[in-house]
């Protein structure tokens, strides 16, 4: 597992934007942390990489936000609210995750049953004005993309 130190916004946007330089067209992540860890900051730095200028913010009552930029899907979940996994078969998970498109899912434990294994689990946590991000499942070949990346960009830790 690997550890990330983000000590502002702009850093957490920053490893969101590299996510999407490096991530397939078709990925799901799942992103794991309390509120306020910085799962929609991440979600919106690789939106806006995306090209995406509106706002970005968690679809904690929508359950989810789609965004289309130049012919590619994106799909931002925020789970927080659901009260039963079941629901998520009558918004048709099934057919959100069959789609070519990149797929975050916040608070993924609540859709237990209902969703796919991860390709990416990012979990975020705060303490003394800092997040830690820790990559908990990430492709080698995905990985290796970053790593290489890391090595030239070093304004993300």
């Amino acid at each position: 597992m690997m550890q990330f130190i983000l000590n502002t916004t702009e850093e957490t946007e920053a490893f969101g934007a590299k996510l999407f330089q490096i991530l397939p067209e078709k990925c799901l992540v799942f992103l794991l942390g309390d509120l306020g860890a910085g799962k929609t900051t991440l979600v919106r730095g690789f939106m806006r990489a995306a090209g995406h200028i509106g706002a970005v913010k968690s679809p904690t009552y929508n359950i989810v936000e789609e965004y289309k930029i130049d012919k590619r899907l994106f799909f931002h979940f925020d789970l927080y609210r659901l009260v039963d996994p079941e629901e998520l078969e009558w918004i048709g998970i099934a057919d959100y995750l069959q789609e070519t498109a990149a797929c975050f899912i916040e608070w993924p434990e609540k859709g237990q049953g209902f969703l796919s294994e991860p390709d990416v689990i990012l979990s975020l946590t705060t303490s003394d004005n800092m997040r830690k991000l820790f990559v908990e499942r990430m492709p080698e070949h995905i990985m290796d993309k970053f790593l290489v990346e890391k090595q030239t960009h070093t304004a993300i830790i």
